[in-house]
């Protein structure tokens, strides 16, 4: 039976008094990603640089990479309510002064510091509402909760975004379309804020001796020594640094070798990250049921590799025909969201006092993969090296693969059975 402070288990996974912290997140993500399509053109067209254009989100993924760690470390110290509502203050501001001054000025300088800045945001909010999940979910549906966390922050980011940005641009303009995503982001705030039921669970963990907020920082870093977090740490990285790598390669060799249209590109992208969300669901429940960890081995890392394969060899064969691309990239896009039982998987590889400081390494590598894909696509020459990409990317996922199996919580402190095997819920 659950506990008294704990949510109510229901049958789907969703625990019923966190469920508008859910919908806070969705309306959130899809505000933060409404820019995630026409971002880059948007400055170039206002004046500033390629240059500067690449400097200023190479900024952003860095405060991103800082946002998701200190997430889950000052949910420890502060609980996840608080850092949730520094996330959305700072977003909001930051997007304001971007909009009020930063952009009309034609600043670069302001547009990097306002932007990069405004990075911790969406992890402050979102990873922080992450660690409440992870906390007051009863352990046999923990996989499934957090599949549906994922499940609304990819709806968010990037799908219904994209799909806001190409409802409203025609309406409001580019420009406008910016104030649109700033207002929706403060509706999900406040939504969430103000609706969750869960209180419980909204304050700093509790632990077996008082610690000082400064250990506790400390300890988020310290962590690392832990070989099995590190380990979990560079899954997550693997997970996402080729999808971001694709944002920036994937509409250039699409569009210009393959012969997509730019409309039809967008249908494509949609679609598959429509799908990828509803597969989020899927291997929350599919990952409590055969095991967090053979999940992410076999349904996330394996099948990554093989998907990053057919999105790349098969248009070359076919041209571009929108059914197979949508195929063989459904199956990478699939394939991303088998790793979501490693959310749940984490915080059993520590202590549970330790449980958010996991979660924070993880929220950690989940923002480098931003910065670290990008990067990756710079080192190895972009577009006119696609080959040796892919194959990059491919080979980091059969690594991953490797090193997931030796993510076995029970063999360690804070371990949990449902991790490797799977746990059925009694009625």
């Amino acid at each position: 039976m659950p506990s008294p402070k704990s949510p109510r288990p229901d049958r789907i996974g969703l625990p019923a008094p966190l469920l508008l912290g859910y919908l806070g997140v969705l309306l959130f993500m899809i505000g933060d990603g409404v820019e995630s399509n026409y971002l880059s053109p948007f400055l170039e067209d206002e004046g500033f640089t390629a240059g500067h254009v690449a400097t200023t989100i190479s900024v952003y993924g860095v405060f991103v990479a800082i946002g998701s760690w200190l997430s889950g470390t000052l949910s420890a110290v502060l609980g996840p309510r608080r850092v949730m509502l520094y996330g959305a203050a700072s977003w909001i501001v930051l997007e304001c002064a971007l909009l009020t001054w930063g952009i009309p000025a034609h600043s670069p300088t302001l547009v990097t510091v306002f932007y990069g800045l405004r990075g911790i945001g969406y992890p402050f909010f979102a990873y922080a509402f992450l660690v409440w999940v992870t906390q007051a979910a009863p352990e046999h549906q923990r996989g499934t909760s957090v599949g549906w966390f994922w499940f609304v922050f990819g709806a968010g980011l990037p799908t219904l975004g994209s799909l806001v940005a190409g409802v409203t641009i025609p309406i409001v303009g580019e420009f406008g379309t910016f104030w649109v995503s700033t207002a929706l982001v403060a509706l999900g705030a406040l939504t969430a804020l103000l609706g969750v039921r869960d209180l419980s669970h909204a304050g700093p963990a509790p632990r077996d001796e008082p610690a000082s907020p400064l250990r506790e920082l400390l300890r988020g870093i310290t962590i690392l020594r832990e070989p099995r977090v590190t380990v979990g740490a560079f899954v997550r990285l693997v997970n996402t640094a080729p999808n971001f790598a694709l944002f920036v390669v994937a509409p250039l060799y699409f569009t210009r070798t393959i012969g997509f249209s730019q409309s039809t590109y967008l249908l494509l992208v949609t679609c598959v990250y429509t799908a990828n969300i509803f597969a989020n669901l899927g291997f929350g429940i599919l990952g409590d049921r055969l095991g967090w960890r053979r999940t992410v081995t076999w349904f996330g890392c394996v099948l990554c590799a093989a998907g990053m394969l057919l999105l790349y060899y098969v248009p070359q064969l076919t041209g571009p025909n929108f059914w197979v691309t949508l195929l063989c990239w459904g199956v990478y896009g699939i394939g991303l969201a088998g790793f979501v039982p490693l959310t749940a998987l984490m915080p059993g590889l520590v202590r549970p006092a330790d449980s958010a400081n996991a979660l924070g390494v993880y929220s950690l590598a989940a923002g480098l993969s931003a910065f670290v894909g990008p990067a990756l696509v710079g080192l190895l020459g972009g577009t006119a090296h696609m080959t040796a990409l892919i194959w990059t990317f491919t080979g980091l996922y059969l690594a991953a693969a490797a090193l997931s199996l030796t993510l076995d919580p029970r063999t360690g402190p804070g371990h949990h059975a449902p991790a490797t095997e799977p746990v059925h819920s009694q009625a």
